[in-house]
């Protein structure tokens, strides 16, 4: 197994592409606020993250959305809380950056072995 084939990256890998997903679906859920009869979605994050970490499922990114229960319509329907879905995106964006920051800190330990490889 090579450097670039770790374990760990294709974890981050796929959590990275799973917030990424995530992120544009609260994106959608913002952009359709004033949609009569729009209800909010969201994913399985977690629990595709679960199956990613377990190995239980390789193909961990089809894109599972569901409606969000519990969430109040308004009288056209719609059920977006921009509150909600701003919340979701400071979430998401913070997950996202210490996925990133794992990454860095891993390429940055293979910039190193080869800077000090070099005479």
């Amino acid at each position: 197994m090579s450097f670039l084939n770790t374990t760990q990256l294709v974890l981050l890998e796929r959590y990275l592409d799973g917030t990424s997903m995530r992120q544009t679906l609260v994106a959608t859920n913002v952009a359709n606020v004033d949609t009569p009869g729009y209800q909010t979605r969201d994913t399985d994050f977690r629990g595709q993250l679960q199956r990613a970490l377990s190995g239980d499922d390789n193909d961990v990114l089809v894109p599972f959305v569901m409606p969000v229960r519990g969430l109040i319509s308004r009288p056209d329907g719609n059920n977006v809380s921009v509150d909600r879905e701003s919340l979701l995106l400071a979430e998401i964006q913070l997950q996202y950056k210490a996925a990133i920051s794992i990454l860095r800190a891993k390429f940055a330990l293979l910039s190193t072995a080869i800077k000090e490889g070099q005479p």
